[in-house]
């Protein structure tokens, strides 16, 4: 833990004395292999949009219906990320939202007779409705299993974007310089704004006097490279009455080994809960890495005939930099839409199809004072009650897209897109 008051210590420095690398060359296959034997699924509450970015090949869900997770996640092994978009939800709401969805999900599990791990995926800078998301699905599997979870690994980290933990700190990575978390702009968000960038002080400050520094525990860089799995299903097999884990992790084969250790310790008897950013679900699924998709895997004929668009709903600097950048380049056309003024018109016609030729938009979207809603959410708007999937047979926009229930998506062969199935 970094030290109370003061400087905390650069990350360069944090990093030389802490262990090199234990990579694991089995790791993923010893992960899915366990899953297979077990009949684990894994299903990830997404507080918005995003957290899917860092995976392949799993099933994404937008409607908060109990049937459509149970089909989501018939297989065995299988991975789901359901979209609450609780982020932009007051925190009553959001805590409700987490609740419905984790009771249907604790309820499948005891169905299924097989475990469904749920991990509550929460913004890599920290930003969210934390302590009352966790507590949420806490009561909400006590209501179903007769108890709650052992405990709650909290695991921010998101890799690709470099955000890490090293020292219980959490890092972003700024202008190609790492800077604890609770300095950068993110820290000072209206709304999920803190102070503190060690991971343990953080969740004591958002705990609402309900949590203390001791109450945390810690897998530190040492016991994961260290100590590998057998030290890390040490340290989880002592965590009880739901207390918080944080978990430090400055690449994939960290996280890995986190893994393999969370299963010794399940296989004792233990239960947890993960609220994390997005790398952690790739480690817990034992996904392999792949690239994202390029040009010719999304349209392996040509491109199609029309225009694509960019919906940016987020409102930090790093967002308005990257925007200006990518106006810089040319082609194209910028339209900023008051959202106060949409969701106080009276309702209008259907929207009209953007470009030409047979290709749908693969997605639609709406910004509203609430958030991002996706086409196929409930209440359905009647001009997509009865819309079939248009390339139901065929590659679509962005992959192969598969018979599904309406209102589902399925993830894509590769990072960052998505195909639609029905709406």
């Amino acid at each position: 833990m970094a030290p109370a008051g003061g400087a905390l210590p650069g990350l360069d420095a944090i990093l030389a004395q802490a262990p090199d690398l234990l990579a694991l060359p089995d790791a993923r296959a010893r992960i899915r292999s366990s899953h297979a034997a077990t009949g684990r699924r894994i299903a990830v509450l997404d507080d918005d949009p995003t957290g899917s970015q860092t995976v392949h090949d799993v099933s994404i869900v937008t409607v908060p219906d109990a049937d459509t997770y149970a089909a989501a996640l018939a297989d065995p092994g299988s991975t789901c990320f359901i979209l609450t978009n609780s982020r932009s939800l007051p925190e009553a709401a959001a805590a409700e939202a987490n609740s419905s969805a984790g009771r249907a999900l604790f309820e499948l599990g005891r169905r299924l007779g097989a475990p469904v791990d749920v991990v509550s995926r929460g913004d890599s800078t920290l930003r969210g409705h934390v302590a009352a998301e966790v507590r949420a699905l806490g009561t909400a599997r006590a209501g179903v299993a007769g108890r709650g979870f052992d405990g709650v690994l909290f695991v921010p980290a998101y890799l690709e974007a470099g955000r890490v933990t090293a020292g219980d700190v959490h890092w972003a990575r700024v202008g190609g310089t790492f800077v604890p978390v609770g300095e950068t702009e993110f820290a000072r968000d209206a709304t999920f704004g803190y102070a503190c960038s060690d991971l343990r002080r953080f969740l004591v400050e958002k705990g609402g006097g309900r949590i203390g520094l001791d109450d945390v525990h810690s897998l530190s860089l040492t016991d994961i490279r260290r100590g590998g799995p057998g030290q890390v299903a040490d340290v989880l097999r002592r965590v009880t009455q739901g207390r918080f884990v944080v978990v430090n992790a400055t690449d994939y084969a960290d996280l890995e080994v986190v893994v393999l250790g969370l299963l010794e310790a399940q296989a004792a008897g233990r239960t947890f809960l993960y609220r994390g950013g997005p790398s952690f679900v790739r480690a817990l699924a034992g996904l392999e890495p792949k690239p994202p998709l390029t040009p010719a895997d999304i349209w392996p004929w040509g491109r199609p005939v029309g225009h694509g668009l960019v919906v940016v709903g987020s409102h930090v600097g790093l967002t308005s930099r990257q925007v200006e950048v990518a106006l810089a380049r040319g082609r194209l056309a910028a339209r900023e839409l008051d959202v106060a003024s949409l969701a106080d018109a009276p309702p209008r016609s259907p929207p009209r199809q953007l470009g030409s030729g047979p290709h749908w938009p693969t997605l639609t979207c709406c910004s509203t004072p609430r958030g991002h809603w996706f086409a196929g959410r409930t209440p359905r708007p009647a001009w997509a009650s009865r819309a079939p999937c248009p390339r139901r047979s065929a590659t679509s926009y962005a992959g192969h897209c598969p018979p599904g229930r309406p209102g589902s998506w399925r993830r894509a062969a590769s990072p960052r897109t998505t195909s639609r199935c029905g709406v």
